[in-house]
């Protein structure tokens, strides 16, 4: 159970850093409101997660997978480039994040 909590904590960090932009610097209150949310349901949820998994394992693969979603994200919606280093590092990250769970 502590595993999906994480995936689902990292899957709302995703979320999160997508709701950031169209706060436009926090001056849109209901965009500001969904960021703040999505934050604080993300930490709640990674908190949750700590039960049975070590604080630095659940935090590494939170980071890491808010990082690949983020930049997949950014490639998928906002045209963000795509090159060899880019697909490296997130492969990198990705690995870091199966070897974190299997370890």
């Amino acid at each position: 159970m502590s595993w999906a909590l994480l995936l689902l904590a990292g899957l709302v960090e995703v979320a999160w850093s997508q709701s950031i932009k169209p706060t436009e610097n926090f001056t849109r209150p209901l965009p500001t409101l969904l960021c703040f949310v999505l934050a604080a349901t993300a930490v709640w949820l990674l908190s949750k997660s700590m039960g049975t998994i070590p604080v630095g394992t659940a935090y590494a693969v939170f980071t890491g997978i808010g990082a690949v979603g983020a930049v997949t994200l950014g490639v998928a919606l906002n045209d963000e480039p795509v090159n060899a280093g880019r697909i490296a590092a997130l492969s990198l990250i990705t690995g870091g994040i199966v070897l974190a769970k299997v370890a």
